[in-house]
């Protein structure tokens, strides 16, 4: 965190001397004892961030990849004469424990070209899917794996 508040200064000073290095030091130093002394938070707590940090990435990778692997797919399936398509409505539950990851799964369901998310109920979810092939193993997508994963991380 004191490498973060370290960043935001020198980013917000739009350059970089002797003095506002410095000076950045003293600030970020201060900040991250402000919030070490009132706001319950660890030096511990910083690698648990930069571990869930570097899931987070892997999973914006593998959202994108996921992304153009769909619009290949739904591409396909529109501009196939012969394939037909039949839409299907998905409800599965899925086991991520926080809100935010399970608003993220339905955000990256719904990011995904041919899924939806309808509905989003505590841990039960209602998709809308371009078509049934889509809809095949949707609740234990990486995406799920994924979360879960930066869930657990300790």
């Amino acid at each position: 965190m004191f490498i973060l508040f370290f960043l935001i200064w020198i980013i917000f000073n739009g350059q970089f001397t002797l003095e506002i290095a410095a000076f950045g030091v003293v600030v970020a130093g201060a900040m991250y004892w402000f919030i070490c002394k009132f706001l319950d938070y660890k030096p511990g707590d910083d690698l648990i961030l930069c571990k869930r940090l570097v899931l987070i990435f892997h999973y914006v990778f593998v959202l994108l990849v996921e992304i153009l692997k769909a619009n290949g797919a739904v591409f396909k399936m529109i501009y196939s004469a012969k394939y037909r398509l039949e839409p299907a409505v998905v409800h599965f539950k899925t086991n991520l424990r926080t809100p935010f990851a399970r608003v993220l799964l339905a955000n990256s369901i719904t990011l995904t070209p041919g899924t939806i998310t309808v509905s989003l109920k505590d841990d039960e979810y209602v998709v809308h899917c371009l078509d049934k092939e889509l809809a095949q193993g949707i609740d234990s997508s990486i995406f799920v794996k994924l979360l879960e994963r930066i869930e657990n991380v300790n």
